[in-house]
């Protein structure tokens, strides 16, 4: 019975510790500060037509943009400059799906670059150390009159 607790309250523990970290693709408009926290980022955003760009310039210099509908729903993350962003924080929930499309096959990871490309989510990144870039989208997600050839 003790036992049972003791495991009741790691887990309790678990899901309230992880809870902060959701990250912003398929998040709302919380996720995008929670974001600007974990990168300790400048955070700036810019309205378009069908969504709003939020900006989060990192003091390396780079920079991560989280496309919002009006509704506060992130649909789309893009990002470029020196360093990888935290893609489990940018991802999100949509992380491990990332990292399942790009397991080393074969015992040895090929040298390309990461991309999905499933109904419900893309992704694509590219670069070289010192000059990194990505973005990754929700197509269920994306307003009427976006187009992927939007992301920055």
């Amino acid at each position: 019975m003790r036992q049972l607790r003791t495991q009741a309250l790691v887990g309790a523990a678990w899901l309230v510790f992880a809870a902060p970290a959701h990250a912003a693709l398929g998040g709302a408009y919380d996720s995008v500060l929670a974001d600007r926290a974990h990168l300790s980022a400048k955070l700036s955003s810019s309205p378009a037509a069908t969504h709003t760009v939020h900006a989060l310039t990192t003091a390396n210099g780079g920079v991560a943009r989280e496309y919002a509908r009006p509704d506060g729903g992130v649909f789309a993350v893009s990002w470029r400059g020196p360093a990888r962003p935290d893609l489990r924080q940018l991802l999100g929930g949509y992380f491990d799906t990332f990292q399942a499309d790009n397991a080393p096959r074969g015992g040895r990871r090929a040298r390309r670059p990461l991309a999905v490309n499933r109904a419900d989510i893309v992704v694509h990144t590219g670069g070289h150390p010192g000059a990194f870039w990505g973005v990754a989208y929700l197509p269920k997600m994306t307003p009427a009159g976006f187009s992927a050839r939007d992301l920055q």
